[in-house]
């Protein structure tokens, strides 16, 4: 290894010649760590990185990704008249999930990432089933209990997705593979809401989605819950550098739990971070039921809903690789992409001030004869906003999760903060889903929006400044682990990563 660092001073160039030793002579036997090439494109092996944020982007496609699909079109692709049923199904989702996503952590280090990727994909199935059957039965019951069991299988989902994502790069590519899965996550619901807008491309008036849109969700979801097996084991999956993922051996239900304790007494300035997981989903509600539903006709619904996620897909790539920029020190990142995040909150939320200045929830403000159709004189205004509205919730949350990302590598405190995020993330929206059910004032509900967002960031203010650092030493992150750095880091036991201290350093 000595040799090769002789070679090449330049620290992507040191990392390059490890992978490709790696890749020749020192990687395990096995299908799982053969490489594939198809003309002059390298595919990574089955077991690599790469190769299972992928996998698990795929999944995230087929079940929540449809399930936004459905939601973004407000209502869950139903009338004004009968947003009540979908009020009371995503309150009791976001409810449960704010309970459950605590102790998902825990839960998804016991079970396997397996198991909790299915287990969470059978949920969305039954969630879009219920919007099927509400069509011809109205069967108020049946649709708030699929929201309570989504609740319960979302938290366990989105937990082990959170610890794959951020635990599986290396330190100098994790803003990369945030986007990268945000992109693959997103296109399921660009793509669902171009079936919903072809399956409803005739309907100008406020009309409910057709039964052939839920069914085609339906099928896609249980196709999510299947393609979870697929994955391998977290302890197989080795890094282009050699190096493992930092897992605890032999969890119990015991020790985890304990260790869930663990994070928060070991880390306990993530609680600077919670009023951003609060926010993160709560204006969600507002979007899709106050301005998308309320302004718009289905047809026109389904089209924003495509260009809301498409500029998801954009914001995801354009943060993920800004906050991976490799001649900027990791720790002047996060400080830029801190006022970055606080300028758009004022510029895009201005906007949307603007509009919400225009209408009001009362009747009279509000007739289905005002809504917009696609081809109304004053539609690209709103439509603009919408976008970026898109465009902003994707950046939020490649922030958020970059920065858990950056405090540590170890899975199982990242497992553990994905819950508390996602916990903490769904008790916020349970609460806006109730208010919106209230018939809370649409400019109340606004401001609510505004003043969560940029107070997040003023809070979270400090940890940009003082807990993230250049990169998180081996040792830091085994403090709470039985492995030893022998175990993770294998055979390049001097090995230095690129965002190292040394290159900060320099």
């Amino acid at each position: 290894m000595s040799d090769i660092r002789k070679r090449s001073s330049d620290p992507d160039q040191q990392w390059q010649a490890g992978s490709l030793e790696f890749r020749e002579a020192e990687r395990p036997p096995g299908w799982k760590y053969k490489s594939w090439k198809i003309g002059p494109v390298k595919i990574p092996w089955y077991a690599s990185p790469e190769s299972q944020l992928i996998l698990v982007s795929f999944v995230c496609f087929l079940c929540p990704g449809m399930f936004n699909a459905v939601n973004g079109l407000g209502g869950g692709g139903q009338v004004e008249a009968n947003a009540y049923a979908s009020n009371a199904a995503n309150c009791a989702l976001y409810a449960t999930f704010a309970v459950v996503g605590f102790f998902a952590g825990t839960i998804t280090n016991a079970l396997g990432i397996k198991t909790a990727l299915s287990f969470g994909g059978i949920g969305y199935c039954v969630y879009i089933g219920a919007y099927l059957c509400w069509n011809h039965t109205e069967n108020f019951g049946y649709i708030v209990f699929s929201g309570v069991l989504l609740g319960c299988c979302a938290g366990v989902l989105w937990s082990a997705q959170g610890a794959i994502m951020m635990s599986y790069p290396p330190e100098h590519l994790k803003g990369r593979y945030i986007s990268w899965f945000w992109v693959i996550f997103n296109l399921g619901a660009v793509i669902g809401s171009v079936v919903e807008l072809g399956l409803n491309i005739d309907k100008e008036n406020n009309e409910r989605v057709s039964d052939a849109t839920y069914i085609a969700f339906l099928i896609l979801t249980f196709l999510g819950a299947v393609l979870s097996w697929t994955l391998v084991d977290a302890k197989h999956v080795i890094r282009r550098d050699g190096s493992k993922v930092i897992l605890m051996k032999h969890p119990t239900w015991k020790t985890e739990i304990i260790g869930l304790w663990e994070t928060l007494w070991s880390d306990p300035y993530i609680v600077l971070l919670f009023p951003m997981f609060f926010a993160s989903n709560w204006f969600y509600t507002y979007q899709f039921q106050d301005v998308n539903l309320a302004r718009f006709n289905t047809r026109t619904r389904a089209l924003n809903s495509t260009l809301y996620w498409l500029a998801q897909m954009f914001g995801a790539l354009i943060f993920g690789f800004a906050l991976d920029f490799p001649n900027v020190r990791r720790t002047t990142r996060a400080k830029i992409s801190w006022v970055v995040m606080f300028v758009l909150t004022f510029a895009v939320w201005g906007g949307g001030y603007v509009f919400q200045r225009q209408y009001k929830r009362e009747p009279d403000h509000n007739k289905d004869g005002d809504k917009y159709d696609w081809t109304s004189s004053g539609y690209i205004g709103p439509m603009f906003l919408y976008i970026m509205y898109g465009f902003y919730d994707a950046a939020w949350q490649t922030c958020v999760y970059w920065f858990m990302g950056a405090i540590t590598n170890n899975s199982r405190k990242l497992a553990n903060f994905a819950g508390f995020y996602k916990g903490i993330q769904s008790a916020g929206a349970a609460i806006i889903w109730r208010l919106d059910g209230k018939e809370i004032p649409y400019m109340n509900l606004f401001a609510s929006c505004w003043i969560l967002l940029a107070g997040s960031l003023v809070v979270a203010l400090p940890v940009m400044i003082l807990k993230i650092k250049d990169t998180v030493p081996v040792e830091e992150d085994l403090q709470f682990t039985d492995e030893t750095i022998e175990d993770v880091i294998g055979f390049k036991t001097s090995y230095e990563y690129p965002d190292s201290a040394a290159q900060a350093r320099a």
